[in-house]
């Protein structure tokens, strides 16, 4: 997220954002391997995730916080991409990271867009009700 929202605020290439990165304290422990692609190609693809979180939007993507546009790009790229990682577990990391680095209240917009983003993007996986007790 960070690395997204550095790239929002000053766009550069993401490689030098990479290895900044990488360098950093922050990356101890990180999956490195899972974030340079990650970082790649949300960079590489914002015009189609900012498209994609327009449909469901109240406002224009560029008018929202940098921190909210950072993390909203992960959670869509996570929901079209990367089918292998559960929606609610892209929801439930994306509100994580609203409540940690967001401004005060943003992890429940963040939390209502990815849920709509969800119900269109993972239809038959955000339909089911999950296991019977």
């Amino acid at each position: 997220m960070q690395a997204l929202y550095q790239h929002e605020v000053n766009p550069q290439d993401w490689r030098g954002i990479y290895k900044q990165m990488k360098a950093s304290e922050s990356a101890k422990g990180a999956d490195l391997e899972y974030f340079e692609g990650l970082l790649k190609d949300v960079v590489a693809d914002s015009t189609r995730l900012s498209s994609a979180l327009d449909e469901v939007l109240d406002r224009p993507f560029s008018q929202l916080d940098p921190v909210e546009r950072a993390i909203l790009l992960i959670g869509v790229f996570e929901l079209t991409d990367r089918p292998d990682v559960p929606y609610r577990v892209v929801i439930n990391e994306a509100v994580e990271l609203a409540r940690r680095y967001g401004a005060t209240g943003g992890h429940r917009y963040v939390n209502g867009v990815l849920d709509k983003c969800a119900a269109r993007m993972r239809t038959p996986e955000a339909s089911d009700p999950g296991p019977a007790e």
